[in-house]
């Protein structure tokens, strides 16, 4: 029988544990973490880096024995009636950044929509703008992975799975973000029964009642539940900590409308938290009886 360790690679975004990247590799390595999730390098999106900074991180990833499991770009995550030919550019120069790291995602979003809009509205221009991304990807063999964040189109359990049923392919799958459903007051169980068949990848990052971003199992998530539930039927992947319990460095810059994070902790405090939270709710999983 397959072991948890076996299905379930741990990675994360390093750029909450710093904004500098040879301390992100340094704790990794430190950690026991095989892999990231790249987002922020040196305070530059990965995105947005150069030829010669990309090459510069490639060779920084070699050394540490480090692999990419996603970029955590910022694709998608801009509003809907925003310039897209202009943003397609980005997409593909990403999805080029995504091919030199050979990583095997690129995480996505599917547009703010006005504030009090009807989504129903903007179904139609969110779908093309999506299909002509998912198209793109195919051309490069890459997977988009969409991201359930709040406010965008697919925030909610029933808008992700219209996305995935209308567009999902294998170059178009689903993150599972437990806090972000949360945030939006999408129960998370009634959400993984909807999109178990697209999930391809897991955000790992609880919330409380009051929606406050607390460590892996000490929140409403049913974090554990849910784990043992999508590994009791065999799927294999990744889980990416995304800790957000401090104000990092660029969290501004990423969030439409950023709540303040709670917390005295440091960065390396907070990460290390969502690391260990984590790595209990496997450990009591391992071996468990668990349904799928």
């Amino acid at each position: 029988m397959i072991s948890i360790k076996e299905q379930a690679v741990i990675s994360g975004f390093a750029d909450e544990y710093s904004p500098i990247f040879d301390e992100q590799l340094a704790a990794l390595n430190r950690l026991g973490v095989s892999h990231i999730e790249l987002r922020g390098i040196d305070n530059v999106n990965v995105s947005d880096l150069t030829g010669e900074k990309l090459r510069e991180v490639r060779e920084k990833l070699s050394a540490a024995g480090i692999k990419v499991s996603s970029l955590g770009s910022p694709i998608g995550k801009i509003g809907i009636e925003d310039n897209f030919a202009v943003h397609m550019d980005k997409l593909k120069r990403t999805l080029e950044i995504q091919k030199e790291l050979s990583a095997p995602y690129l995480r996505m979003f599917s547009f703010y929509l006005p504030q009090n809009a009807d989504p129903a509205a903007y179904r139609s221009k969110v779908m093309d703008r999506l299909s002509a991304m998912a198209e793109e990807a195919k051309r490069w063999d890459a997977v988009l992975l969409h991201e359930n964040e709040k406010a965008i189109y697919g925030d909610t359990a029933p808008r992700c799975l219209d996305i995935m049923e209308q567009l999902g392919s294998e170059n178009l799958r689903a993150v599972f973000d437990f806090a972000n459903f949360l945030e939006v007051g999408q129960p998370t169980i009634e959400a993984f029964q909807r999109l178990r068949p697209y999930i391809e990848y897991v955000h790992i990052k609880d919330a409380s009642k009051e929606k406050q971003i607390v460590p892996a199992g000490h929140g409403i998530g049913q974090v554990e539940e849910i784990l043992g539930r999508l590994l009791g039927s065999g799927w294999t992947g990744f889980l990416s900590l995304e800790p957000h319990l401090t104000d990092f460095a660029g969290l501004s810059a990423l969030e439409q409308d950023p709540q303040k994070r709670r917390s005295a902790l440091t960065q390396p405090e907070a990460w290390e938290l969502a690391l260990s939270s984590l790595r209990e709710i496997l450990a009591r999983l391992d071996g468990k009886e668990v349904q799928a």
